[in-house]
């Protein structure tokens, strides 16, 4: 089949490679346009726009999906399907040109954590299980019909950046076995059951600040739900503390309230409105990454 792939992040990158080595024809890529980073102001491309160019693939950056020189590119390429892989959201006009079916990977099991963040949220929310999706585009986000679904254990190390790759490479095996069933038309689409809908929305900096009150179980997973971005954050002495690693214990010998905290040579730890945290991975605003006992010697508390 002829296909136009869609997508932006490195995510997105094991997909579009597994695609290339089918049987099947990349006849181009589409991707966000160009942006100046940093302080020198340099054009800096999108993963996918890197990969595709390292490839020699057509890419295609449109500022707007609905303008029509766009959709007129997309129309003239003749593709069966339109492969989306974390790219923005498709109107109409363009999820409906492939003569085939436009089909969207979604980084959890639909209907559950339909929005921006799936990965983050299913670790959030101390799930024990996660995995991938792909469904036929609708206009209504996230909303439409299954074709595959596998699913992956959720391990007790597992961070955002351990399972965003993990997720990455099952979906690219299931977005070649989708292709393979569109190509052979051999598929059925099965209703999403809204009622067992939870969202995933963007992450805020509101989101990502540590509530004490809140268990260690909950705090722990929104540590490793937001490790090692963008990491979640507490206060101390006016100073930002970012948290990408903690292990919950129970504290025998000494009980320490919500927000209170114990530290020597080696252990930082606070209490939650659960059981404790012994932080193990921080970084104060400023300076660099690094263990407990590095950020000990060097905190005046």
């Amino acid at each position: 089949m002829k296909l136009v792939f869609l997508g932006t992040p490195d995510f997105a990158i094991p997909s579009l490679r597994i695609l290339l080595e089918s049987r099947h024809e990349v006849v181009a890529v589409v991707t966000a346009p160009d942006k100046e980073r940093g302080r020198g102001r340099k054009i800096s491309f999108t993963a996918v726009k890197e990969f595709a160019v390292k490839n020699n693939l057509p890419v295609l950056q449109p500022e707007k999906l609905k303008d029509l020189n766009f959709i007129n590119e997309l129309k003239k390429l003749n593709s069966d399907a339109f492969v989306v892989v974390a790219f923005r959201i498709l109107p109409k006009e363009v999820f409906t040109i492939p003569s085939k079916l436009s089909f969207n990977l979604h980084a959890s099991l639909l209907p559950k954590y339909r929005g921006a963040a799936p990965i983050q949220w299913a670790l959030i929310k101390g799930e024990k299980e996660t995995g991938v999706t792909t469904f036929a585009l609708e206009e209504k986000v996230d909303t439409g019909n299954l074709i595959i679904q596998e699913k992956i254990r959720i391990e007790k190390e597992d961070n955002f950046g351990s399972l965003h790759d993990k997720l990455s490479l099952l979906g690219a095996d299931v977005v070649l076995r989708t292709v393979n069933l569109i190509d052979e038309g051999d598929f059925e689409l099965r209703t999403q059951d809204s009622i067992l809908a939870t969202p995933a929305p963007k992450i805020t900096k509101e989101i990502t600040k540590i509530d004490w009150s809140k268990s260690a179980e909950e705090t722990d997973n929104l540590i490793r739900g937001l490790s090692p971005y963008p990491g979640a954050y507490f206060e101390l002495n006016n100073k930002i503390i970012k948290v990408f690693k903690a292990n919950v214990i129970h504290l025998t010998e000494r009980n320490i309230s919500a927000g209170e905290i114990y530290h020597d040579n080696l252990d930082l730890i606070i209490g939650c409105g659960k059981d404790s945290l012994s932080l193990l991975e921080v970084q104060q605003e400023g300076k660099k990454r690094m263990k407990i006992e590095e950020f000990l010697r060097g905190f005046h508390f």
